[in-house]
């Protein structure tokens, strides 16, 4: 049975663009890495490795994505990925905090600059499209 988060996350998932799909991608995969340092630090082997894995099915996901033929920067973006899921399977291999930190210096500014360029690409809503509910605050609830 599918609870009502895990059916709300799936459709959310199926409906959104490519780019706030890609920036969630980015999100989800410094989540991972924060949280794996956290357990690490912690003590927690195995939830360190569990995000840790997470991260590399997410790095696996934007490898089998990416078109290298698309735009220029496409091989050099894959070879990221390439060293990205290493590090990410080495860090999980060894419990390396270290490891982990690094991967988060490369996470970041793609991250950033993924968000960068999906707020560039993205048309304005028009004014009457945004419900002026009283008392409504994000997403129409108050």
């Amino acid at each position: 049975m599918i609870d009502a988060r895990s059916r709300y996350v799936t459709d959310t998932v199926a409906t959104v663009g490519p780019a706030r799909l890609l920036t969630m991608l980015y999100d989800r995969l410094l989540l991972d890495v924060d949280r794996a340092a956290e357990s690490l630090a912690a003590g927690d082997r195995a939830a360190g490795t569990s995000q840790l894995q997470h991260a590399q099915d997410i790095v696996a996901e934007l490898m089998s994505s990416l078109d290298e033929r698309v735009w220029d920067g496409g091989a050099q973006l894959m070879e990221i990925y390439r060293y990205l899921f290493t590090a990410l399977v080495d860090a999980a291999v060894r419990a390396d905090p270290e490891r982990v930190a690094e991967c988060r210096e490369v996470v970041e500014p793609l991250r950033a600059a993924w968000h960068e360029a999906a707020l560039a690409t993205a048309a304005p809503l028009p004014v009457a499209a945004v419900p002026a509910a009283p008392g409504a605050g994000l997403l129409g609830v108050g």
